[in-house]
């Protein structure tokens, strides 16, 4: 296994934890009754994981890992 397979797996499951924090905290959304304070620290780790996601695309791109598609740096 390569290093840029492993890149692009590791990104891919990074964005699946941020799609599941997304849904459990429109879960603990709906059912929580009491206040607490579940939803926003759901919440919380999905902006933490979105912009951990984000930091490893520009990382990637910018080493050569990741070549997007449509984008050219001049």
């Amino acid at each position: 296994m390569t290093f840029a397979t492993l890149y692009k797996a590791v990104l891919v499951i990074v964005f699946l934890v941020v799609i599941f924090e997304l849904g459990q905290a429109l879960y603990f959304m709906m059912t929580d009754r009491t206040g607490s304070n579940r939803t926003v620290w759901a919440l919380t780790r999905r902006v933490i994981f979105s912009v951990l996601l984000f930091a490893l695309i520009v990382i990637g791109i910018v080493t050569g890992i990741l070549h997007p598609h449509g984008v050219y740096v001049r």
